[in-house]
Parts: C-alpha cells; sequence; structure tokens
C-alpha cells in the first residue's frame, strides 16, 4: 500500500496542507506581506495546486479537476479517518496507477504493498520494473537505475524531494543502502517541472517515506525473513555463510486528536553473496601474418598454430560477502490547526560489508617473465580450434611454463548514512500559501582492501589442460600443482611484479546542507496558482585515500636488495579450509587470514602512486536556484486542461582542491573552479480527452553536472623534450587529471503520452519522446592547455612555454535519443469473472540513440550509440490474490549495452555487458480471521535461472582488425527467503 497516497485517505487533507509554509519565517512573511492567517475564511470551491516535490508526491497535492471540490477542512477529518485501506498486490498497482493518473508531469510509480512492505526485495527491484527503467547489478543485487537508455550518471534521486549524498565517488545513489522496508513507495519523473528540485537529465526517483496523519489508526508491524544462497559457502573460515535474515519493524500512531502523528521504523539487513567469478585477459593472435610476432616484432609463442585467436591469460576467484545493514526512520507530523503543517523527517543507516575473494590467475601469452623480469613464455601443445571469423578460436589443449599467481584479498567497508529534513508549511488569507524546507544529508565511507600474492615454491612452474568455452560459460583448467598444498605453494613474487602485496585506506566524506522557501497565490484566466521560490544548497565531496605496499619479513627489510624469488611459506596457524574452484576445474587453493598474515609475515611501507594521488581530492558545489511555476487549470473548448508552466535558473558555483603529481611523485597542490547558469524553461499539459483518459505532452530543458570525480583538478604533468615534429628540441608540457572548470549536460526533451484507465488497477499508455543533448562530456586531449599554475619540480628542464598538451573530461557536442514506451495493467476480472484474482502488469521500451562522428574516435569498440544504452527493456508481471492467497512471477529485460573501460595495459577500450533476464517468484498467505488474524507468510525465490552477468571485450589486433570476445562469466546463484509478517 501506499500509505500516503492512498485515494481513501488523501481526501481528509485539509487544504492548507496543499501548501507548504515554514512556521519558522511565519513572523516575516506576515509583516512583509501584510496579511493575517485566515483559516477561518477558506471555503470549499477553494482551488488545490499543484505537487510540492519537498513533501509528497504529485496524487498527494493533485489540481481538482474542474468541478471538483478541494480536500475537506480539519471538521470534516474524522468522518474520513475510517475509510478502508487498499493493500497487498493489488492494491500497489492500484496506488502507483492512481499516483500516474492524477500527476500534472510524465510519472511513473511504484507503492508499498502495506507498511514495511515493498513489493520487492529491494527498492531498486522495484523501480526496475517500471517503463523505460533498467538495473544495473552489482554483487548480483540490482543497485544502480538506469532511465531511458541513459547511463546511471544522468539520473537524480531525492528522498522526500531532496537530494542526497552518496557513498560513491559520483552522484549516483546505491540504492542498497535504503532498505525496502523503510520507504513507502517512489515516483520516476519523466519530465521536470520548474519546482523539482535535484532533477536529473534522464529523470528524477523521489523516494519517499510515510506520513503518519495519512493512516486511521496505530499500526504495528513486524517483519522476520530468513535468507539462503544456493552458491554454498565458496571460502571457509571467513565467517561469511549461505544464509542470512532480513527483520524489520515499524510503530505509526497518532496523538492530540489525530493532530500528532509519530512514525518509527527499523530495518536489518544481514545478507550472504557468494560469487563464482571468470575472467578471460585478453586476446590476441600471436603468431603468423598480421600477429604480434609479424606486427610488432613480439616473441614467438611455441606450439600455438599461425592464424589463430589465444587467450592470453585468465582468473579464477571465488568471493564471500556478507552485507549487515541496520536502518532506522522516524517521522514526526504535526497539523494542529487548519493553518500550520509541519513534518520532521530523519533517516539514519550504517552499512557494514567484509568480503573474501580468492583466486588464481595466470599469464599465457608471449610476453610472460620469470620473477627476475627474464622472458620466459607459455609452451603450447596438443591444440584444438574451432572455426570462427575472422581467424579460428583456440579452444582446448596443454600449456606448460605457467606460473599461477594466488592472489587473496580482505575487503571491509563501513558506510555511514544521515539525512534530516524539516518541511513548514502554512496558509494565508486570500489563498497566500508558502514554505520552508530545510535539510542535511552526510554520508560517509571507511574502506579497507588488503591482498597478498603466493606462488610455487622455488620459482616452479607447471603445466594447465584447458578447455574453454567458444562463448559463455565456465572454464576447465586442470593444473598439475596441488594449488592447496602449503608446502608447493608460499608468499612469494611469481611474476616479478616488484611486491609482495599491499592495502589501501579509502575515505569519503559528502555532505550536502540546502534551504527552500516557497510562496504561492491563486492568480487567474487559465492558472490556478502560481509558485515563486528559491533553493540553495551546499554540497562538498572530499576523498582521500593512502595505499601501503607489503615486502616479506627478511626481503630487503635491512638495506638490502629486494629478490622477487624470495619466499616463505604461509605461517600454519593463518590456514583456513582450502576454497574451492571445482566449476572451473581447479579444485581447490589455498585460503587463509589475510590480514593475520599482514600483521605477522610482512612488513609496509607507503606507497602512493600517481592513480591514488590523484584520489586525494575535494570538490564543493554552490547552487542557488530560483523558479517560478504557473499551475494550468482550464478548459480548452469542452476538454478540460491542466498542467503547470516554468523556469528554472541555476547557478553553479564550483570549486576543487587537489594534488599535482609528475608522475608517482607528489608535487603540489592546486586549486581552481568556474562559475555558469543555466536557464531551464518547462511545460506540462494534460488534456482530458474522455473519461480517464489523458495525452500528455512534456516540453522541458535539463541539466546534470558533471561526474564529481571529473570535476576534480586532481592532475598529473611533466617536461619532456620534444623529438619530432614541428616543435623538435622544445620541452613542452604534458599531462592528464581532472577538469574543475566542466560545463553540465545539457538536453532538451519532448514527450507525448496516452493513457486510458479503467478498473482499479487497470490501464494501457503509450509515450513516445525526443532528447536533443546540447552538450556532453568526453575524454579529450586538449593541445594547447594551460599550465602556468603547476609547479615544475624539474631542476634540469625549463618550459620552453605555458602551454602543452592534457588529456581531461571536456565539454563536447552531444548525441540524439528517441524512444518507445508501451505499458499498461489489466485485472483479470474485467475479461471474465473466472480471472477474478488474477493480474498482468507489463511494458515495453524501445530506444535509439547516435552520437556525432566526431565524439567516435579510433578507440577500439567505440559505440556508435550513447554508452550505457540498452535498446530494449522489458518487464511483465503476472500475479493471482484471492482468498489471502497471493502469487506473483516477474521476468525483467535488459538487452545490450556499451560501456567505457581501461583494458589491459591501460588502454582505453569499450567493453560490451550483454542482454541480461532475470526471474522471481513470490507466493504468499494472509490470516483474515480468528487469532492468527494479521499474520502472514511469505517465499520469495529471486533471480530463478541463476542468470549469469557477462560482458564482451572490444580487442584490437596487431593488424587493426577488431575482434568481440568474452571478458567476464560470473554467477551468484539463486536466493530463497522465507519469513513472516505481522500487522497490529
Amino acid at each position: 500500500m501506499d500509505c500516503r497516497r492512498s485515494q481513501d485517505i488523501v481526501v481528509r487533507r485539509t487544504h492548507w496542507a496543499r501548501r507548504p509554509l515554514a512556521m519558522a519565517c511565519a513572523a516575516a512573511l506576515l509583516t512583509l506581506a501584510g496579511m493575517h492567517p485566515a483559516w477561518a475564511q477558506q471555503t470549499q470551491d477553494q482551488t488545490t495546486t499543484a505537487p510540492q516535490h519537498t513533501q509528497a508526491t504529485p496524487s498527494d497535492k493533485k489540481p481538482a479537476k474542474p468541478g471538483e471540490k478541494p480536500a475537506p477542512k480539519s471538521e470534516d477529518r474524522a468522518a474520513n479517518l475510517d475509510a478502508i485501506v487498499v493493500t497487498g498486490i493489488a492494491g500497489s498497482i492500484e496506488n502507483a496507477i492512481k499516483t500516474k493518473q492524477n500527476a500534472n508531469n510524465i510519472v511513473e510509480a511504484i507503492s508499498a504493498e502495506d507498511i514495511g512492505k515493498l513489493p520487492d526485495a529491494s527498492i531498486a527491484e522495484s523501480l526496475a520494473r517500471l517503463p523505460g527503467l533498467a538495473t544495473q547489478r552489482v554483487d548480483g543485487r540490482a543497485d544502480q537505475i538506469s532511465i531511458r537508455g541513459l547511463s546511471p550518471d544522468f539520473a537524480g534521486t531525492t528522498l522526500n524531494g531532496r537530494e542526497q549524498s552518496t557513498i560513491g565517488e559520483n552522484r549516483g545513489v546505491e540504492f542498497d543502502q535504503y532498505p525496502a522496508e523503510l520507504i513507502s513507495g517512489a515516483v520516476v519523473y519523466k519530465t521536470p517541472d520548474a519546482s523539482l528540485i535535484g532533477q536529473g537529465l534522464s529523470g528524477t526517483m523521489d523516494l519517499h517515506t510515510l506520513h503518519p496523519l495519512d493512516l486511521p489508526n496505530r499500526v504495528l508491524v513486524a517483519n522476520l525473513r530468513g535468507e539462503y544462497t544456493t552458491n554454498g559457502k565458496q571460502n571457509p573460515g571467513t565467517g561469511t555463510g549461505d544464509l542470512g535474515h532480513r527483520a524489520s519493524f515499524s510503530y505509526v500512531d497518532q496523538f492530540l486528536d489525530h493532530t500528532l502523528g509519530l512514525a518509527v521504523g527499523f530495518a536489518q539487513l544481514d545478507s550472504p553473496i557468494q560469487e563464482k567469478q571468470y575472467q578471460a585477459w585478453w586476446w590476441s593472435m600471436n603468431n603468423g601474418p598480421g600477429s604480434i610476432e609479424d606486427a610488432w616484432g613480439g616473441p614467438h609463442s611455441p606450439g600455438l598454430p599461425n592464424g589463430v585467436i589465444s587467450q592470453e591469460g585468465m582468473q579464477l576467484r571465488a568471493q564471500s560477502e556478507n552485507q549487515l545493514r541496520n536502518g532506522l526512520m522516524a517521522v514526526l507530523e504535526w497539523a494542529p490547526n487548519d493553518w500550520y503543517h509541519g513534518t520532521l523527517d530523519t533517516y539514519y543507516s550504517t552499512f557494514n560489508e567484509k568480503k573474501y575473494t580468492n583466486g588464481v590467475q595466470w599469464a599465457s601469452g608471449p610476453y610472460n617473465t620469470d620473477p627476475n623480469g627474464n622472458q620466459d613464455p607459455a609452451v603450447y601443445s596438443n591444440v584444438g580450434v574451432v572455426p570462427a571469423s575472422p581467424y579460428p578460436i583456440v579452444t582446448t589443449g596443454d600449456i606448460a611454463n605457467i606460473r599461477p599467481i594466488l592472489q587473496n584479498e580482505y575487503t571491509k567497508e563501513h558506510d555511514k548514512l544521515f539525512s534530516v529534513g524539516w518541511n513548514n508549511q502554512f496558509s494565508f488569507a486570500n489563498g497566500w500559501e508558502a514554505m520552508a524546507d530545510f535539510s542535511y544529508s552526510s554520508a560517509k565511507k571507511d574502506l579497507h582492501d588488503a591482498y597478498l600474492f603466493s606462488g610455487l615454491a622455488n620459482g616452479a612452474t607447471t603445466s594447465v589442460q584447458f578447455a574453454t568455452p567458444l562463448n559463455y560459460g565456465f572454464p576447465d583448467f586442470r593444473t598439475g600443482a596441488d594449488l592447496a598444498d602449503p608446502s608447493q605453494v608460499v608468499f612469494t613474487d611469481p611474476n616479478g611484479y616488484g611486491y609482495n602485496g599491499r592495502q589501501e585506506f579509502d575515505h569519503q566524506d559528502d555532505h550536502i546542507k540546502a534551504i527552500r522557501l516557497q510562496v504561492s497565490h491563486p492568480v487567474g484566466w487559465i492558472f490556478s496558482t502560481v509558485d515563486v521560490g528559491v533553493n540553495y544548497s551546499d554540497r562538498k565531496k572530499t576523498k582521500s585515500a593512502d595505499v601501503e605496499f607489503a615486502w616479506l619479513n627478511g626481503n630487503g627489510s635491512s638495506g638490502g636488495a629486494y629478490q622477487p624469488g624470495f619466499s616463505v611459506p604461509v605461517d600454519p596457524s593463518l590456514l583456513y579450509g582450502p576454497t574451492s574452484l571445482n566449476y572451473g576445474g581447479i579444485g581447490p587453493i589455498l585460503n587463509y587470514n589475510v590480514l593475520g598474515a599482514l600483521a605477522s609475515q610482512f612488513y609496509l611501507t607507503s606507497g602512493n602512486k600517481q592513480a591514488d594521488w590523484a584520489r586525494n581530492y575535494s570538490v564543493e558545489e554552490k547552487v542557488p536556484v530560483a523558479y517560478v511555476k504557473f499551475n494550468i487549470d482550464t478548459m480548452l473548448g469542452d476538454i478540460p486542461l491542466r498542467g503547470n508552466a516554468g523556469v528554472q535558473f541555476v547557478h553553479t558555483d564550483q570549486s576543487s582542491d587537489a594534488l599535482q603529481t609528475n608522475g608517482d611523485n607528489l608535487v603540489g597542490k592546486l586549486t581552481g573552479g568556474t562559475t555558469y547558469n543555466n536557464v531551464l524553461p518547462s511545460l506540462n499539459l494534460i488534456a482530458t480527452i474522455g473519461e480517464n483518459q489523458y495525452l500528455r505532452f512534456g516540453l522541458a530543458k535539463t541539466m546534470a553536472r558533471g561526474r564529481i570525480d571529473d570535476e576534480k583538478v586532481a592532475s598529473s604533468a611533466s617536461l619532456d623534450v620534444v623529438t619530432s615534429g614541428p616543435a623538435t628540441g622544445q620541452v613542452l608540457w604534458s599531462g592528464s587529471g581532472g577538469n574543475p572548470n566542466l560545463k553540465p549536460y545539457v538536453a532538451v526533451g519532448t514527450d507525448l503520452s496516452w493513457e486510458k484507465y479503467f478498473g482499479k488497477s487497470s490501464y494501457v499508455a503509450v509515450a513516445v519522446f525526443n532528447k536533443n543533448l546540447l552538450n556532453y562530456i568526453y575524454n579529450q586531449t586538449v593541445l594547447d592547455y594551460d599550465f602556468s599554475k603547476y609547479t615544475n619540480n624539474d631542476a634540469t628542464l625549463k618550459p620552453s612555454s605555458p602551454y602543452g598538451s592534457f588529456t581531461t573530461p571536456e565539454n563536447g557536442t552531444g548525441g540524439k535519443m528517441q524512444g518507445l514506451e508501451l505499458s499498461g495493467a489489466l485485472e483479470g476480472g474485467l475479461v471474465t469473472r473466472w480471472l477474478d484474482g488474477f493480474g498482468m502488469q507489463g511494458n515495453f521500451s524501445l530506444t535509439n540513440s547516435t552520437v556525432p562522428v566526431s565524439s567516435v574516435t579510433s578507440i577500439p569498440g567505440a559505440p556508435s550509440t550513447l554508452p550505457g544504452l540498452s535498446r530494449k527493456v522489458a518487464n511483465l508481471t503476472l500475479y493471482y490474490e484471492k482468498n489471502g492467497w497471493s502469487f506473483r512471477i516477474t521476468e525483467r529485460y535488459r538487452s545490450s549495452f556499451t560501456g567505457e573501460a581501461v583494458a589491459l595495459f591501460d588502454q582505453l577500450g569499450y567493453q560490451k555487458v550483454l542482454a541480461d533476464k532475470q526471474t522471481d517468484f513470490q507466493a504468499g498467505y494472509a490470516f483474515t480471521q480468528g487469532s492468527w488474524n494479521g499474520l502472514s507468510i511469505l517465499l520469495q525465490l529471486y533471480n530463478l535461472t541463476n542468470s549469469p552477468y557477462k560482458t564482451q571485450q572490444i580487442s584490437s589486433l596487431p593488424n587493426n582488425v577488431q575482434i568481440a570476445r568474452p571478458l567476464d562469466y560470473n554467477t551468484w546463484g539463486r536466493t530463497v527467503m522465507f519469513g513472516v509478517n505481522y500487522k497490529l
């Protein structure tokens, strides 16, 4: 159930609650306006106004249709508190559809089935079922959301209308940080209006918590679910298993004659994640015409046929993870009279994650070396190939002279999120209304990551018999060594990396302070009211990273030279049971206490490199926004017409402090920044062209700032003598880094939607949209970059000019995208009474995009569509709900999309994430009579088909022929949850 949006409950909201005003600003506003509170003067024929995004979703503040009476005054409230509240699957769909129908923008919505019960295990999974939305899986769970084919970077996310700080290096919200049990629903704005703060380029997702005064009486709800993952225990002894639980408790109550409301919720997640990973490193042609040997003069690969494509390396890893999240939400709502309404909402969560990753990897190409750096290529025999275009593919054979590298890794992450908002609403005489909203959001992240290398004792090599899939699946590798035997596998530097291990400590602090003021007043002509407001936010994200390298005790610790072949057995007291890589044929490998070994068998040295220094920075954005929005409520002939028209003026003052490096050496500090203005007009029109039939039109200019880590001023720069070309002999600067002068992404979008609603929870909709990206951001090399602010730490070189080449994110011409969205829901009882209780819900999106030719460089595999775009997205839900029983099966599909990645040897490239399809099932029974009334049981099965995560690598062969080959193949198994819910 959507506890705030239920049509049966929302009518008890009085008219003063439909426009906010700050209690703290009441005296000042009264003085300035020369008015007095006039709650006694309000009449039943006043026109309601459009939604206020800081407080509610559109259906809460929907404009009155012609002839429709506004909400009753407080004396009528008691008569409406006995309204029936619809819950369950059908109720959730019904409430979400009402939100969509009543909105003044083009929106999609999800609604909780009941208090503390979203339709899915996470908010992201629920959002991903909406038309035009798709999810990206992280650690097997739905986490980030894409809207209309644009990557998650382009989507805005708010909580109760307020922008949220994040734990990532960018703006994208990680939805697993927000317990589904504490969220009553969400609205996705596909078209913005002038009063929507924190909007994204592709759309804006507004999560909301419930309002206690929207419920007729006290409610107590408790949930408990056990969780099981079918991938088993991958890494024994680490404390991560295959069992977990989810528990939540919600309490909602009203006091003082239903004028004071309190809602408190607590949710705990203790969830296991067990992952099987396989990655094929790089694909190339080693021997024969057009090969590494022929084109680059590389070494010959013994035993490998000419003119075949072979895999140059691989890694198999088993990862065990445990997530422990505790979330607490509290809402205090006060409505003492007809002229004041205040809401104080808080959210706090802690998120602890421990991850253990154990695996084996090796290189199998011509450039293999021994621990001392000497060339020592892999030797092939009994090679089997499969015909393919443009060249045959090696899939079976034997490889000798392999030096396996075992990498055991431990990662611990601790996150804290805190959000608080105080919304004050007030009504004056003559229809004047105003609002003040104060908010603060913070996110802190501490990460500790450590890994150690081990390999065969005495620098030994082994042979490998292999059978790799032509396309996707797990391989079959059989080694001649026992990789779980501590007498054979020791701490060492198998491939001469120059160190034995590494650990890093990352800290991130992100906080947003914001204040919003708005006044509203009835106008006339075609407009019901006008909203004028300002919003000011100050966001600062600070990031720091410190790296240490690990060296074996006795190896260079007394001032002697580092010896790559130096080895030490693993302390037997630190050994766990072996990790099994049977799914890849290898069998068991060594598993031990990484932190214990690091503390007792290694010494550490500070080791920040260029990439690590670049992660020490701060970015601050001060953003004042002013807006005016006219709410439309009129007749176009005989056709009722509503909507809004307005404009938003955004000023941005962004700045950054960071570090300058010369290679891996820290040189000094840098500061930079810029200011810019954006004017964002918007128009939304909704025509009622028949009974419950609407034609919607949206036109808006939108913006989204670049990635926060792209706005950093951190960079590396050095001086070099030019050895060729017109500038031969000159000393010129070159470097790379972030760009604190970045301007935002800007787009102009047009939307058209037809919607028809019928029954209680049925509708059909067809929407088309077009979006022109006027400004986009690409990584580019600027040839005349000004280095005058940079420190020259090279005593032997003086620059011939302050200008040079610099690789950095830059603004450029955008692209274009168009899309078609089909969606609908149907109650089976509308077809025939035999289908009463059955229902279905589905949607399909088709999106096309293009990018300018000038932006598609010679990078291998550069896409001709926008990165992150899935051309097809589809969702289907079938359900049955009757007599206490409920069943639901859902499937979501996302076609492949291309993303930018850094490939082997730091080459910029692209990899394709292949199509993903996930099927989930849910069954439950709710007791409605007798002593068990209020109790329900629930069974949930997620990822029924064990859908894998698959990526494809675009490789450029030495003869510049491009090939597409498998890269990642990961599985997480199925998740089974069973539990009980009790509502009092």
